[in-house]
């Protein structure tokens, strides 16, 4: 769906109302299998299956509560591996994103005021990259040329009003529930 909706140009245009339903009956089939047997962890399912159900609760961000359980299940893993980790740091920004708090790892991404895939909101450079060498990965600047490139071969292109993509964003996650309003 991902490719198909690519290549209509209908991908980066707010969050494909398709894709969103996708997400949605992928995390409602996933919370069953949890509930049925347990958190799909590395030892239980094998690498290929606990990535698969990894990437559906970190796409299943119209549902905060799903989202967190996850990762709190992973939180609660006595002896995180690398491939734990790795979805914890990625889960846990996005979380914090949503959230409107300051992302830990940097994974999270989005157009800045000067129309540039920019990381969104981190605590601190030398704390994020510290955090990010300890998992094994790049720094923070290194994969933001990697993410503005994939984003160029993608097609992907900032928003010609930027404040209405803000607006939409910030509504969507009053709508979902990410943030209570005041």
């Amino acid at each position: 769906m991902r490719d198909r909706l690519l290549k209509e140009g209908k991908l980066f245009d707010g969050y494909n109302k398709e894709m969103e339903e996708l997400h949605i009956s992928n995390a409602h089939r996933l919370n069953e299998i949890i509930d049925q047997y347990g958190f799909p962890s590395l030892e239980k399912v094998g690498k290929e299956a606990s990535k698969a159900a990894w990437l559906v609760v970190q796409h299943a961000i119209s549902l905060p509560s799903f989202m967190k359980k996850y990762r709190d299940m992973i939180m609660s893993t006595k002896d995180l591996g690398q491939h734990s980790r790795e979805q914890l740091a990625y889960l846990s920004d996005r979380i914090a994103v949503y959230e409107e708090r300051p992302q830990l790892y940097g994974t999270q991404f989005d157009w800045d005021n000067a129309g540039k895939l920019s990381p969104q909101v981190y605590d601190d450079l030398v704390k994020v990259n510290k955090r990010r060498k300890s998992i094994g990965w790049n720094s923070l600047e290194e994969q933001t040329q990697i993410i503005r490139l994939q984003a160029q071969r993608d097609n992907n292109h900032c928003p010609t009003d930027l404040e209405s993509h803000r607006h939409q964003i910030k509504l969507w996650k009053y709508k979902v529930g990410w943030l209570i309003k005041p």
